[in-house]
């Protein structure tokens, strides 16, 4: 027997107002970290559940088959037994990227200690480059 991916009905709008529309579609505090995590080449369930905000599982489903619906990602079956999917964005998911570098903006300029994932990658490569400096150092290397 096989199970049909379900998908929830489109979206209702509460106004034609654009942003209002879009915060409609993405304006929960998951949905746009979601976007982020596949432009950084994330794309399966485990993959987005790992992230270090630590999004609970029922609520990423949700969000993930109301994405689907409002057209931002597409899934695809990766594995059949049990069924798995991979999630990639539409191009209309991508164009999200440029409220997300808004965002970052914003948020390096107004929001005091945050950092991007490449600011964190760079500081975790020197923590790391500095710690090899220090067991060398004790080894005699």
């Amino acid at each position: 027997m096989r199970m049909e991916h379900s998908k929830p009905p489109k979206p209702r709008f509460r106004s034609v107002c654009p942003i209002a529309s879009t915060l409609d579609l993405v304006g929960d505090k998951w949905s746009l970290l979601i976007v982020r995590d596949l432009l950084r080449g994330k794309a399966t369930y485990g993959e987005l559940a790992s992230s270090p905000e630590k999004i609970p599982t029922n609520i990423l489903a949700d969000r993930l088959k109301r994405m689907e619906s409002a057209g931002l990602i597409l899934s695809s079956v990766y594995h059949e037994r049990p069924v798995r999917y991979a999630y990639n964005l539409t191009a209309k998911g991508e164009a999200l990227g440029d409220v997300l570098l808004a965002l970052v903006r914003w948020g390096k300029e107004h929001v005091p200690g945050t950092k991007t994932y490449t600011e964190i990658a760079k500081t975790a490569k020197k923590k790391s480059s500095a710690g090899n400096a220090r067991v060398n150092a004790r080894v005699g290397r």
